[in-house]
């Protein structure tokens, strides 16, 4: 085998894995979900044995969960929803995340841990430093705080992460909510707190780190939020100028990740390999389709978050029409919803790829508004 048909193949295996991982009947079946086990602790030399891991919430605290080197993120949900008094129907509203924290207080969310993920695994093999298991909230459609009140350790955590939002300024009250708001923290009036909350701007979204896009200009540095239905970019022009953009959900036509390759860098004392990573969406703007990319490390979870709220806009649909039909997979499970036949075969379609190599890029046409999703982040 020569070296180019060597990393041909390399590549398709990088993009079937990309793409399996996700597909909800996959993820239904034991002995694949086995076979990915085996691989995470293979690839890091891991046996199963016993072990405690450090569960870490919004307020700074942690949890230590008794766990298995080789439970998976929905087992390990399970163990902590448990210590917590969490009802296990609401598990799927929450994830695991690997999340670095600095010393000035600041954090960063990595990746959220898909659910055949191992997280034991998952942080030992991190070169991330300060990094950690974190608990958090996982949708991104504010609304659905409401499907949570009835469960007291529910409305705890996400009471403790609109806190933790507010005070690293990633949700944005005005000086008048940020008073009333202050006020009921004081009273620890969780609910009032939570319903105020709903009218804060960027209030129950994601969060990214500062990266680099194209759009006005190419490298302008950006700032992105993302949740409720949009990607909203706080954009900074090369005269230091800012200026906010928000892309609506319903105008992306489909994205892409792609793999640019891998650099070293120094953080700190230590040396670590980064992946160079870029996210592309194509987008009606003005009536004409355009590709917008994003360079961010973080592309994977920015990708997650994307299909998230495509999910989560099937869901509405499907409760506000009861004659459609669609199948969502959540939380590694299916739940079936009803839709249209016409409906039912446009969403079958691909709505994001994965690219493994920049080399290779090929742009995918796709013709639809709502789909299976075929990339996560390993």
């Amino acid at each position: 085998m020569t070296t180019s048909m060597a990393d041909e193949r390399r590549d398709q295996l990088e993009q079937y894995l990309q793409n399996v991982t996700v597909d909800p009947n996959m993820l239904r079946s034991d002995v694949f979900v086995d076979f990915l086990k085996r691989v995470q602790l293979d690839t890091f030399g891991i046996t199963t044995k016993k072990a405690s891991l450090d569960i870490f919430l919004p307020d700074g605290r942690s949890i230590q969960a008794e766990i298995l080197t080789s439970d998976t993120v929905e087992r390990v949900l399970e163990v902590v929803s448990h210590k917590l008094g969490l009802c296990r129907e609401l598990l799927g509203y929450f994830g695991l995340f690997l999340i670095r924290f600095y010393k000035e207080g600041k954090l960063s969310v990595m990746k959220k841990l898909a659910d055949f993920e191992l997280p034991y695994v998952s942080l030992q093999s991190s070169e991330v430093e300060n990094c950690k298991v974190g608990l958090r909230k996982w949708y991104l459609d504010p609304s659905l705080d409401s499907m949570l009140m009835d469960c007291r350790a529910a409305v705890k955590l996400i009471y403790l992460q609109a806190i933790q939002d507010i005070e690293k300024e990633w949700a944005k009250p005005t000086q008048l909510q940020r008073q009333k708001l202050e006020a009921l923290q004081k009273e620890d009036n969780q609910t009032k707190f939570l319903e105020l909350s709903q009218e804060v701007q960027h209030y129950g979204y994601m969060q990214l780190d500062p990266c680099t896009c194209d759009y006005l200009e190419p490298g302008c540095g950006a700032i992105l939020s993302v949740g409720n239905n949009e990607i909203s970019c706080s954009i900074t022009l090369p005269d230091n100028q800012t200026q906010d953009i928000i892309f609506q959900m319903n105008r992306v036509k489909c994205w892409q990740v792609t793999f640019l390759g891998t650099l070293l860098d120094m953080d700190g004392p230590q040396r670590t390999l980064n992946q160079n990573l870029e996210l592309r969406f194509q987008y009606n703007e003005d009536s004409r389709w355009q590709w917008f990319v994003i360079y961010t490390k973080q592309a994977f979870l920015l990708s997650s978050c994307l299909k998230k709220m495509i999910s989560e806009k099937m869901v509405k649909q499907a409760a506000e029409n009861p004659e459609m039909q669609i199948e969502v997979p959540e939380q590694g499970k299916s739940k079936k919803y009803h839709i249209q036949q016409s409906q039912q075969s446009q969403a079958q379609k691909d709505y994001s790829i994965f690219q493994p190599r920049k080399s290779k890029v090929k742009i995918a046409e796709v013709d639809c508004v709502l789909g299976n999703i075929k990339e996560e982040g390993l």
